[in-house]
C-alpha cells in the first residue's frame, strides 16, 4: 500500500475506490467523504449567499483567471456543482425560479472541444463523423476497435470517450491506463490505433507543439494569444505541462470565445425581442436562461439560431 511522506497509510480518492470493491469501509468512508463536501460546500454555504433585496445567490464572473479565456466563477462557484452523481443532482434542484411561472432553460454546445479539434486538424475520419451527425464516441470506438458503430459495446464506448477527451488535455499512456483501469501497454495500444485512423490530430498535435516552442505562445482560432512560457523550461515535467497546455488551450479558448460570442449576440437580441427571459447564467459550454413558460419555444429557438451562428468552424 502507498505511505505518505510521514509514513502513514495513503486514503486519498483513488485508493480507497480500488479498495471499496473487497472492503465496504472503502465506500463508506468515499460516501461520507461525499455527503461532508456537499454539505460544507452548497448545503451550509449557499443559504448564506442568497442576497435579502432580491432572494437570489449572485455569483461573479471573472474574464481574466483562467490562462484559456473561460470565464471562472467566484463566491460562490456555480460552474462546479456536481451533476454526475445523484447526490449532486439534489443539490441542483434547490435552484428555482423567482415564481412558478417561469422554468429554467439550459442550452449547451454539444462536443464543441471535439469539434474545433477537427476544425483545427482538418483529420478527414473526424470531420465526417460530425458532417454525418454520427455519435462520436461510438464512432472512435468503431475506428479503434475495428468494429461497425452497431457492434460497439457500452464499455467500448467508455473507452473511446476517455481517448477522445485525453488526447485534448494531452493525456499519457500512463494516465490513460490510470483511468481505464488497465495495463500501460493496452492503453498504449490504444492510443497508437487511435492515431492510425485520426493522422490529421497527431499531425496537428505535434505541429502545434513544435510551433508553440520556436513563438512561445498559441492562439486561438480568433487568433486571441496565449503564453506559455514554460514550452522551454530545462525540467521535464514542466516542459511537459506547458506542451499539453499548448495542445488543449486552441480548442479550450476557442470554444470560451465562441461561447462569449453567442452570449454577446443573444443579449443584444433579447431585450428587443419582447420575451420574459434572462440569461442568468454561463456554465463554461453552456447558457442558462429563466424565462416564462410561455415564451419556452421563442426563446428555445432564437437561443440555438444564436449560439450556432456564432461562429463557423
Amino acid at each position: 500500500p502507498k505511505k505518505t511522506k510521514t509514513g502513514q497509510y495513503a486514503t486519498g480518492e483513488d485508493i480507497l475506490s480500488k479498495m471499496a470493491p473487497a472492503h465496504e469501509i472503502a465506500n463508506k468512508i468515499l460516501e461520507f467523504r461525499e455527503y461532508q463536501k456537499l454539505k460544507s460546500t452548497y448545503v451550509d454555504a449557499l443559504p448564506r449567499m442568497v442576497n435579502p433585496k432580491d432572494q437570489r445567490v449572485h455569483t461573479d464572473y471573472r474574464q481574466t483567471v483562467a490562462v484559456t479565456g473561460r470565464l471562472s466563477s467566484n463566491n460562490p462557484n456555480l460552474q462546479n456543482i456536481p451533476i454526475r452523481t445523484k447526490k449532486g443532482r439534489e443539490i441542483r434542484k434547490a435552484f428555482i425560479t423567482l415564481n412558478s411561472d417561469f422554468v429554467l432553460l439550459a442550452a449547451d454546445y454539444s462536443q464543441i472541444e471535439l469539434r474545433i479539434m477537427a476544425h483545427l486538424s482538418a483529420d478527414q475520419g473526424l470531420s465526417q463523423a460530425f458532417a454525418e451527425n454520427q455519435d462520436i464516441h461510438r464512432a472512435t470506438a468503431a475506428e479503434v476497435f475495428s468494429l461497425t458503430p452497431q457492434e460497439v459495446a457500452d464499455d467500448q464506448r467508455r473507452s473511446a470517450k476517455a481517448i477522445n477527451f485525453g488526447l485534448i488535455y494531452g493525456m499519457s499512456a500512463f494516465g490513460l491506463a490510470k483511468q481505464l483501469n488497465i495495463s500501460r501497454g493496452l492503453a498504449a495500444d490504444y492510443i497508437e490505433r487511435y492515431f492510425q485512423r485520426y493522422p490529421g490530430v497527431l499531425r496537428y498535435m505535434d505541429e502545434t507543439r513544435a510551433l508553440a516552442a520556436e513563438q512561445g505562445f498559441v492562439e486561438t482560432v480568433f487568433g486571441r494569444r496565449l503564453y506559455l512560457p514554460e514550452i522551454n523550461a530545462k525540467a521535464v515535467p514542466r516542459r511537459q505541462a506547458a506542451e499539453r497546455t499548448a495542445i488543449n488551450a486552441p480548442m479550450q479558448g476557442t470554444a470560451a470565445d465562441i461561447i462569449k460570442l453567442a452570449m454577446i449576440s443573444v443579449q443584444q437580441w433579447l431585450p428587443a425581442s419582447g420575451l420574459d427571459a434572462r440569461m442568468i447564467m454561463q456554465v463554461h459550454d453552456e447558457l442558462v436562461f429563466e424565462v416564462a413558460e410561455s415564451d419556452v419555444d421563442a426563446l428555445n429557438a432564437g437561443v440555438i439560431e444564436r449560439m450556432a451562428g456564432a461562429a463557423a468552424l
